[in-house]
């Protein structure tokens, strides 16, 4: 399947600067100011339209990628063309972190799920403007295995969890805390909790009718999120 790299000019303010977004960062949060200014200062800025890939499997690993505004998909193909998604980047957050430790080539594609403006770090800035500061590569190490039990926690949730949980917990999981809302599509988290697209609507549209949620286009919104943490939790214990 054919991927088509867009850059375009942001038409809106930028929700996260990217001073903002490294020293929010747990990787980043314990610099100086002086040090986290000069990161700032060397990252470069693109934008991409949704739907467009920033990064295909196999690409050279050249350094890290943040989000100031929109969302990314984290995703693997099988053989066959079926896709699993592995994460969900939103602003705020970064994510090919693994390419500032070994500059190995990309272990998955990463997708534009909206319009997207992003910044990158190449390993170079990363190697140099730190260097001296070895409590750095401390926090990438806890930082990578943060990522790792997630992903184990995903597979074991797949393995154990039944339908119900497994959704109600990717919701809950996935949802902007302010709004409530997990912006994603109905394909694509079927494809993150292992589920046929059918099952994943089946269940959306039993809970919207219990007004749980309510379905629009591009997301779900928990309505009654407790109801949903009740159903993680509960399966999680009968296990």
């Amino acid at each position: 399947m054919g991927r088509t790299a867009v850059s375009v000019s942001p038409k809106s303010a930028e929700s996260v600067d990217k001073l903002t977004l490294i020293r929010n960062h747990p990787l980043f949060r314990h610099l100086t100011s002086a040090i986290l200014e000069q990161l700032a200062a060397r990252m470069t800025k693109k934008a991409v339209r949704r739907g467009a890939f920033i990064f295909a499997k196999g690409d050279a690993g050249v350094g890290l990628i943040g989000v100031m505004r929109g969302s990314v998909k984290i995703s693997v193909l099988s053989a066959d063309g079926r896709e699993a998604v592995l994460n969900v980047i939103n602003a705020g957050e970064i994510f090919g972190e693994m390419a500032l430790l070994d500059g190995r080539p990309r272990s998955a594609d990463a997708t534009a799920m909206s319009d997207c403006d992003l910044v990158s770090m190449d390993r170079g800035t990363f190697t140099s403007t730190l260097r001296g500061q070895p409590d750095v590569l401390f926090k990438v190490i806890e930082f990578l295995c943060a990522r790792l039990r997630r992903t184990s926690e995903q597979v074991q949730d797949v393995m154990f969890l039944n339908a119900p949980a497994r959704l109600a917990k990717a919701l809950l999981q996935l949802a902007d805390k302010q709004e409530r809302k997990a912006k994603i599509t109905q394909r694509d988290i079927s494809q993150m909790i292992g589920l046929s697209r059918e099952m994943t609507n089946r269940q959306l549209r039993i809970w919207e009718r219990a007004n749980w949620v309510k379905l629009e286009r591009g997301g779900v919104v928990l309505v009654q999120p407790r109801h949903l943490e009740k159903v993680a939790v509960e399966a999680g214990e009968g296990d």
